[in-house]
């Protein structure tokens, strides 16, 4: 039998909280954007679209907690570690590029930078040593290779 290790508990929980506001936050901007204003500039809210589907694929992950999940968490984190360095610097670069900001847009300065700095807690959160919980008790009693 499969032990999921959870991954929402302590600063674990405040993570998924994070990213669930994120979510919301990410989703319902690129929906109204794209359903409004898609013509005006498509590329900044394509990118939105992207963020909000990497927020939802991390929140599931964390919520669903387990070894694959983490992995898979670890790596949606990654991925979008380089989507913030890539388009925050692409939007400080060229800003003509853009004809309105990204969620992504310089290192997420219109979300307090919360999307430069969530995935490199992420990681750091996802990469810690783990304990797998035993199933009888629910507690914590070995580390998980």
């Amino acid at each position: 039998m499969e032990t999921r290790t959870k991954l929402v508990k302590g600063p674990g929980l405040l993570l998924v909280w994070l990213y669930g506001v994120m979510t919301v936050g990410a989703v319902s901007r690129s929906i109204y954007q794209i359903a409004t204003e898609y013509h005006r500039a498509p590329l900044a809210y394509l990118l939105s679209a992207v963020a909000a589907v990497v927020y939802v694929f991390i929140t599931y992950t964390l919520v669903r907690g387990g070894e694959a999940a983490r992995k898979v968490a670890l790596v949606c984190c990654g991925a979008e570690l380089v989507g913030v360095l890539t388009v925050g610097a692409w939007t400080l670069a060229d800003s003509s590029a853009f004809a309105d900001s990204t969620v992504w847009s310089a290192f997420g300065m219109e979300y307090l930078f919360i999307p430069v700095f969530l995935p490199v807690t992420g990681i750091l959160w996802l990469r810690r040593p783990r304990v797998a919980e035993s199933p009888r008790t629910g507690g914590d009693s070995a580390l998980a290779s």
